[in-house]
Formats: structure tokens, C-alpha cells, sequence
């Protein structure tokens, strides 16, 4: 199975930045959509960003222009770079992986994020 190790999570004033790692036991490069979900205390776990293979990327409108989702093929990881930090973005951030040969999901352990007003 695909193994998942998530990092970069902390804590940050408001209007701060950090940047999520997601690195893959597997070539990233076979896997169909690649993503991050998140999920505040009390929600539904929502998605937040996602990319495909082939590059295409899909935000939530709540981050759009202040998130974005990046591939290294290289290195096996997946990105998510946030900016402009808002106390609502405060959740637990996972990353999630599709394959469709498999029909199978993965999920990364969670790393929090706690944002400050």
C-alpha cells in the first residue's frame, strides 16, 4: 500500500504562512489525484486542495488566491503552500491519495495547524 507521512503543521499568527509536506512511500507519478483535506473540531472533513497526474488543480473557494497545491515528482511529495493564514483555516490538514488501479484510498496521520487571531 501506498504510505503517507505528513509534516510542516504548527502554529501561526493570522496573515502568516506555512507550507505542508506529504511524502509517499510510491512514485507519486502513477497516482490518479493527489489532495488535502482538513477538519476543525466539531465539522465534516472537507477537501481542501487537490492535483491531478496530469496537473490540474482544484481549490476550495475558501482558500483560492491564498493556497496552492504543488507536485515534486522527484521527490515523491506533494505540497501545500498557505498564505495569508485566517483563524478559520485552524483544523487538522490530511493528505489524501486516490489510485485508481486499485479503486483504494490512503490517508496521511493528520498535522495540525492552529492559526491565531
Amino acid at each position: 500500500q501506498v504510505q503517507l507521512v505528513e509534516s510542516g503543521g504548527g502554529l501561526v499568527q493570522a496573515g502568516g504562512s506555512l507550507r505542508l509536506s506529504c511524502a509517499a512511500s510510491t512514485s507519486i507519478f502513477r497516482i490518479n489525484v493527489m489532495g488535502w483535506y482538513r477538519q476543525a473540531p466539531g465539522k465534516q472533513r472537507e477537501l481542501v486542495a487537490s492535483i491531478t497526474s496530469g496537473g490540474n488543480t482544484d481549490y476550495a473557494d475558501s482558500v483560492k488566491g491564498r493556497f496552492t497545491i504543488s507536485r515534486d515528482n522527484a521527490k515523491n511529495t506533494v505540497y501545500l503552500q498557505m498564505n495569508s493564514l485566517k483563524p478559520e483555516d485552524t483544523a487538522v490538514y490530511y493528505c489524501h491519495v486516490f489510485v485508481a488501479a486499485t479503486i483504494t484510498d490512503y490517508w496521511g496521520q493528520g498535522t495540525q495547524v492552529t492559526v491565531s487571531s
